[in-house]
């Protein structure tokens, strides 16, 4: 029997730095491995809820890989090991302290919307990527 992993990415809907990870991942995940929900959506705010995570503050990226769930560095660390190729590379800072990796996180994190700016409402995907999207 072949389950499929799930893969799902829950992002700032609303951040232009965000969105543009997303883009960035959508191009290159050729195998369509990954899913992507907005924290402000339904569906972010039922898997919030699922994993007793906040649904009103979105300071960290949410990967949901099949029942477990990983945040900040951690996520973005797996979502890059994921993707495979070059990227796959980038899973050497894992072995950094996760206090450190989650600190450099959090500075980016909290500079977001001044460096990258903010949308007024959740990207709305085109037809061709709706079926990515919860």
């Amino acid at each position: 029997m072949n389950e499929k992993i799930v893969r799902i990415l829950l992002f700032d809907g609303v951040c232009n730095l965000c969105n543009g990870s997303v883009h960035f991942i959508l191009k290159r995940d050729k195998q369509e491995k990954f899913k992507f929900a907005a924290l402000q959506s339904e569906s972010g705010q039922i898997l919030l809820k699922k994993y007793n995570l906040s649904n009103i503050q979105f300071d960290s990226l949410v990967y949901i890989l099949d029942e477990n769930y990983y945040l900040k560095s951690d996520a973005v660390l797996r979502i890059f090991r994921t993707l495979g190729g070059f990227w796959k590379l980038m899973w050497i800072f894992h072995y950094l302290p996760r206090c450190f990796r989650d600190f450099i996180y959090d500075l980016i994190a909290k500079s977001r919307y001044r460096v990258f700016g903010k949308r007024e409402e959740c990207m709305i995907p085109t037809p061709s990527l709706k079926k990515r999207f919860l």
